[in-house]
């Protein structure tokens, strides 16, 4: 007995050692998907801002890492489990295509608040892009197509039925009068692989997301047909129309950031916030949210959680109409 009390008692004089070395451990951030998409630009952005204000895990470059499948859902899953939902320095992209899915039960029985939210780094919107060589030239073109040939038009997405990017062309074809169920889509992971395939002429169209579409579109290798924002967007794409303004009343504004898994400690959580706070509040992140192709929308902690948690019904509602929910 004596034994075992002096272990417990030389375990417990250890705790504190080894929290200090989580805490002071090399930042991660996680892309739950594969590289080349907008969940990619989320950690690369996070990673710019915090390598500005020194701050990526005291002076240590932050690692991204990816953990692509399911839509998110492996990575999900993954910093649930107790090998790694107390990891203090480690952060997890999000978008609101990760709250659609938590909606339609695609993490399983996970729910908004099995998590810790950490930092909304910027807004993106939903688009309608082809190739650039396409001979699509507008969005009515592509609805003229899809009317008279369903068959013969591939949609690349990211995810399967139900994801985001399926609900945002779902809901042009319904307000175009066209049956969702008569489009062909094509799931990838990502929107990196998907405009890959665009490339390859595997896919005809890609519905993603206007991030993705800055970074195509600035290099000549895609055509944006339609952004889904109340208005036409600055930048790079300043001179494409929304669907509104063809006729298609679909807006589709999209959430991007960063969790933490469920048990990160406070201290270390509120470290996080506070750090955000500081990294966003600043001219040069702004400089380089609007390189990234996002738009400004800066949440954390408190109140990005409860923005998440009113975000997630508000999907399950819509998905709810569609017939989607499990």
């Amino acid at each position: 007995m004596t034994m075992l009390r002096a272990l417990f008692l030389s375990l417990l004089c250890l705790l504190p050692a080894l929290a200090a070395a989580q805490a002071s451990a090399p930042a991660e951030c996680v892309v739950p998907s594969k590289p080349g998409g907008a969940m990619d630009l989320t950690c690369k952005l996070a990673k710019k801002g915090l390598a500005q204000e020194g701050v990526a895990a005291a002076g240590a470059a932050m690692r991204i890492s990816y953990l692509p499948g399911g839509i998110g859902a492996v990575a999900w899953h993954s910093m649930g489990s107790q090998r790694r939902r107390a990891e203090a320095n480690t952060l997890v992209a999000f978008s609101g295509g990760s709250l659609l899915n938590l909606a339609q039960g695609k993490f399983g029985n996970a729910k908004a608040g099995d998590v810790r939210w950490v930092a909304a780094l910027g807004a993106d919107y939903g688009m309608i892009a082809v190739r650039s060589d396409s001979p699509y030239k507008t969005l009515g073109d592509l609805i003229a197509a899809l009317r008279q040939h369903p068959d013969k038009v591939l949609i690349g997405v990211s995810g399967t039925i139900g994801s985001q990017d399926w609900l945002k062309m779902a809901l042009v074809a319904r307000h175009a009068g066209i049956d969702p169920k008569v489009l062909r889509f094509v799931a990838l992971e990502g929107g990196g692989e998907v405009f890959t395939a665009m490339q390859a002429d595997y896919v005809q169209v890609v519905s993603g997301d206007t991030s993705e579409a800055t970074l195509n579109a600035g290099a000549n290798h895609a055509r944006v047909l339609a952004v889904l924002s109340e208005k036409r967007l600055p930048g790079v794409l300043a001179g494409v129309p929304t669907a509104r303004e063809q006729g298609f009343d679909v807006v589709w504004p999209i959430i991007r950031g960063v969790w933490m898994g469920p048990q990160v400690p406070e201290a270390d959580y509120q470290r996080w916030v506070a750090t955000f706070d500081r990294v966003m509040a600043t001219p040069q992140f702004a400089e380089w949210r609007a390189q990234a192709g996002l738009y400004p929308f800066a949440l954390t902690g408190p109140k990005l959680t409860a923005y998440v948690k009113k975000a997630v019904d508000e999907y399950a509602r819509q998905a709810n109409e569609l017939g989607l929910m499990r």
